[in-house]
């Protein structure tokens, strides 16, 4: 019955979008899909990538998800976290799980977010 997931949505706080496109786009490298009006005028923006599209919803008053977070498959990790250094952006890399390459980072608004090696 169930076939793929669609997207993930991030929260993020009211007018934020400009900051989320300078993420997902600028660092993370993901195409910003544009939104139908009716759901553009709540703001936020949709990015996708390959099959994997994210979302981010405004939400009042914001909190961001600190242990909730999307598992993202990624071709190449450590291009990955040289994007983010280069971008100023702080991760953590897990080793807990053995054979499976896999960083932990925050976007912009505190939002957790966890890549792992294809």
């Amino acid at each position: 019955m169930l076939s793929a997931l669609h997207h993930t949505q991030v929260a993020v706080p009211k007018g934020a979008e400009d900051i989320s496109r300078a993420y997902y786009v600028g660092v993370l490298g993901m195409t910003e899909l544009p939104k139908p009006p009716v759901l553009a005028a709540r703001g936020g923006c949709w990015f996708a990538a390959g099959g994997l599209e994210i979302h981010t919803g405004v939400e009042e008053p914001f909190v961001p998800a600190r242990k909730a977070h999307p598992g993202i498959l990624v071709t190449d990790i450590d291009e990955l976290s040289g994007a983010l250094t280069a971008a100023g952006h702080e991760y953590t890399w897990d080793t807990s799980i053995p054979d499976r390459r896999r960083l932990h980072t925050f976007d912009p608004h505190g939002n957790r977010l966890e890549f792992i090696q294809e």
